[in-house]
């Protein structure tokens, strides 16, 4: 089994659903008592959200490059960024280290191609709907990619910050997202991603009819899918 580099805390809240999520998936993988090979570096979230605020995110990348060649010295075989918007210095990062990078907007890609969605809608922080480095990841799949109308990317982005990630869970938001989703389905969107790490908290494929694309999971999957590879069932 190939020991997993997480990259987490941005935010904590979403980096314990990763830490279960890979432990679990081993688990029904290889049965009896095993769990995930996992090398965590939780960053201090504070540091991060200030500099997303100010847009540096040269001073970003080499925060997140400094983190994975920790992990890379640890022992990690390979590396997981635990968060969506981040991924705006995948690059940076990989280019820092030895390891391969298991890029959550590629596994998202993959569960698209794979469920033959064309268009999609995408749910995140602002900067994950409104920058490029995400969408051409799936526009380079042929995936058309539909994003709120700036009101609803206001909501959806404030929600994010001031309580998802901090744990709070508000029905009150819960319904204005699935609105939200509701209205990119009537855009034509097959699928809506819950492009954010920590939106999976708050709505569920359970709570709507629109078919849901959780990255936390995704990448989780992926990451278990990538580490168990040539692994035989215990």
């Amino acid at each position: 089994m190939k020991t997993i580099g997480l990259l987490g805390g941005m935010s904590w809240e979403s980096t314990q659903t990763y830490y279960r999520l890979l432990n679990q998936q081993v688990g029904q993988a290889l049965g009896g008592f095993h769990s995930a090979k996992i090398v965590l570096y939780s960053v201090d979230f504070a540091d991060i959200e200030a500099r997303q605020r100010q847009g540096d995110w040269p001073a970003m990348a080499s925060m997140l490059a400094n983190a994975a060649q920790r992990l890379e010295a640890a022992g990690a075989d390979g590396l997981l960024i635990a968060t969506n918007t981040m991924h705006k210095v995948a690059d940076e990062v990989a280019a820092a280290i030895s390891l391969p990078l298991l890029h959550i907007a590629e596994a998202t890609a993959d569960a698209l191609v794979r469920d033959g969605v064309t268009c999609v809608g995408l749910l995140g922080t602002r900067f994950t709907m409104e920058q490029a480095f995400y969408r051409e990841r799936l526009e380079a799949r042929g995936i058309d990619v539909v994003v709120p109308d700036s009101e609803q990317r206001e909501t959806v982005h404030r929600i994010i910050f001031e309580q998802l990630c901090k744990g709070i869970i508000d029905p009150g938001s819960k319904q204005a997202y699935l609105g939200i989703v509701d209205a990119l389905a009537e855009r034509g969107a097959q699928g809506v991603i819950l492009g954010c790490t920590e939106i999976g908290m708050l709505i569920k494929g359970a709570d709507t009819d629109v078919a849901l694309y959780d990255t936390t999971e995704i990448h989780a999957a992926e990451a278990v899918a990538w580490a168990l590879k040539d692994e035989e069932t215990a």
